[in-house]
């Protein structure tokens, strides 16, 4: 049984910085890749930023580049998004995601590579 817990979400004023993390449990780092999304309400789930599990690449959304950064302890079998100079767009419930099954390809950002997805953690970014 594969498990995704995301937590560290909250509320910040527009330049703080949030840490989220993904607690990972049953198979899912023998995952190709895992990512981390959100969703605004009224809009469609959108990719933040994912990683290969082998080679390690890390892709980024245009829109955090720069802000965002997508680290991993394989110790702890945790997956962060550390995310700085947050910006009140930056609004959303983020979820991470694992690709069990090898459907991802390229940057990894689209949400039906994925098939196994954790509850999501609130973050709201006040101006």
């Amino acid at each position: 049984q594969v498990q995704l817990l995301e937590s560290g979400g909250g509320s910040v004023q527009a330049g703080g910085s949030l840490r989220l993390s993904c607690a990972t449990s049953g198979y899912t780092y023998s995952s190709y890749c895992m990512g981390w999304f959100r969703q605004a309400p009224g809009k469609d789930r959108e990719g933040v930023a994912s990683i290969y599990n082998f080679g390690g690449s890390t892709y980024y959304a245009d829109s955090v580049k720069g802000r965002f950064t997508i680290p991993k302890d394989n110790a702890k079998n945790t997956l962060y998004l550390q995310m700085n100079s947050l910006k009140p767009e930056d609004t959303a419930m983020y979820y991470c995601a694992a690709d069990l099954s090898g459907a991802t390809v390229r940057e990894a950002l689209l949400p039906d590579e994925y098939d196994s997805w954790g509850q999501g953690t609130q973050v709201t970014v006040s101006s």
